[in-house]
C-alpha cells in the first residue's frame, strides 16, 4: 500500500467548551471538560491512517504519562511509531483549548519535547521515509526539522506538502521544496503580506506564495471550502454543508485526507476535494482525534456525494 510519513507534534489537548470565548482578564463558567489526543502531527497521521493509509510518524514525546497515553492512541489506529522518540528531559506537548457555543476555539500550546525534534533526529529515522510517496509536515516543530524533512522527500522522490501552521516566516531555502503549501486564511495572510477575507483575496494571495516558488497553494477557507492554485489555474473546491460542533481539528483533518489521497494515486484537485469532505465531517464531532472518520463513517455520512 502507499505509504504517508508525518513528521511533527503530538499533544495532549485540554478541553473546556464555554458558551463563548474570553475577552483578555475575563472569566467564562463553562460546562464540559475533557481529555484528548492532539498536535497537529498526531492529528494529520490519524487522519490518514483512519481513511486506509500506511502512515509512519516521526516526533518526540515525554518520557511521562502524557507520552505513554499519545503513543497507545497512536498504535490503535495502525499509525507507525517506531521513529517516535522519547525524550527523558521534556514533557510531552500540551494543548488548553476552549471551544465555545458556535465550535470556534482558542488554543495555547506548550511545545514541551516537540521543540526538540532536530535534523539529527530526521537523520536517524531515514528508515521511515524509505517507501513514502507523500511526506507531510506543519510547523508545532523547528525550522530544522521541517527543512531535513523536505530535503528527505526530495531524496527519495516523495510529494512535499506543507501545512504551515501555525503561521511564521519561512526561510527562502524552503519555498521551492514545497510541492503543496497548505494554509489557512490567516496563515495565507501572514506569509502572502495579503488580507485574506474571501475567495478573491485567496486567489491573490495564493498566486503570490506561488511565486515565492512553491508548485502548488491551497488555501482552506473554513465552510466555503479551498481555493487550489497550481500550474493548471485556479480552482474553487467547495465544502459540503454540515452542522459545526468544533473546528478544532478541521486543518488537520484536510491535511491528512489530502496525503492519503495523493499516495492512492488521486490527482491533485481529486485528493483536495476528498481533503475538503474529510474536514467538514471533522467539524461535526468534538476533539481533535476523536473527530477523525473512518472510511466507513465518511461513507455512511456523505453516501454518494463522496467525491471518489
Amino acid at each position: 500500500m502507499a505509504r504517508v510519513a508525518v513528521v511533527g507534534s503530538s499533544n495532549t489537548d485540554l478541553i473546556v467548551k464555554v458558551p463563548r470565548l474570553p475577552q483578555p482578564g475575563q472569566t467564562v463558567l463553562g460546562g464540559e471538560f475533557f481529555q484528548a489526543a492532539g498536535g497537529k502531527g498526531a492529528n494529520q497521521a490519524v487522519a490518514a491512517a483512519r481513511l486506509g493509509g500506511e502512515v509512519a510518524f516521526v516526533a518526540r514525546l515525554g518520557n511521562d504519562i502524557f507520552g505513554d497515553n499519545a503513543l497507545e492512541s497512536l498504535r490503535s489506529d495502525g499509525v507507525i511509531v517506531d521513529w517516535v522518540r522519547r525524550d527523558p528531559n521534556r514533557a510531552s506537548g500540551i494543548a488548553l483549548i476552549m471551544v465555545d457555543a458556535a465550535g470556534e476555539n482558542m488554543i495555547a500550546v506548550a511545545s514541551g519535547a516537540n521543540a526538540r525534534l532536530t535534523a539529527s533526529d530526521l537523520e536517524d529515522c531515514r528508515a521511515a521515509f524509505t517507501s513514502a510517496k507523500v511526506v507531510l509536515v506543519q510547523l508545532e516543530i523547528p525550522l530544522e526539522a521541517v527543512e531535513r524533512a523536505a530535503e528527505s522527500a526530495r531524496e527519495i522522490g516523495a510529494r512535499f506538502i506543507l501545512n504551515p501552521a501555525p503561521a511564521q516566516d519561512l526561510p527562502p531555502s524552503l519555498w521551492e521544496k514545497v510541492d503543496v503549501l497548505t494554509p489557512n486564511e490567516h496563515e495565507a495572510s501572514r506569509l502572502s503580506g495579503l488580507e485574506v477575507r474571501d475567495v478573491g483575496s485567496a486567489e491573490r494571495a495564493a498566486e503570490r506564495l506561488r511565486e515565492a516558488g512553491t508548485r502548488c497553494v491551497i488555501v482552506t477557507l473554513g465552510e466555503v471550502g479551498a481555493w487550489l492554485a497550481d500550474d493548471e489555474g485556479g480552482v474553487l473546491l467547495k465544502a459540503p454543508k454540515v452542522q459545526a460542533l468544533d473546528t478544532t481539528a478541521a486543518g488537520d483533518a484536510f491535511n491528512g485526507a489530502l496525503a492519503f489521497g495523493l499516495a492512492q494515486g488521486y490527482t491533485l484537485r481529486k485528493a483536495a476535494r476528498l481533503a475538503c469532505y474529510v474536514g467538514a465531517f471533522s467539524v461535526t464531532r468534538m476533539g481533535a482525534q476523536p473527530s477523525l472518520p473512518r472510511w466507513s463513517e465518511l461513507t455512511a455520512y456523505f453516501g454518494e456525494d463522496l467525491p471518489v
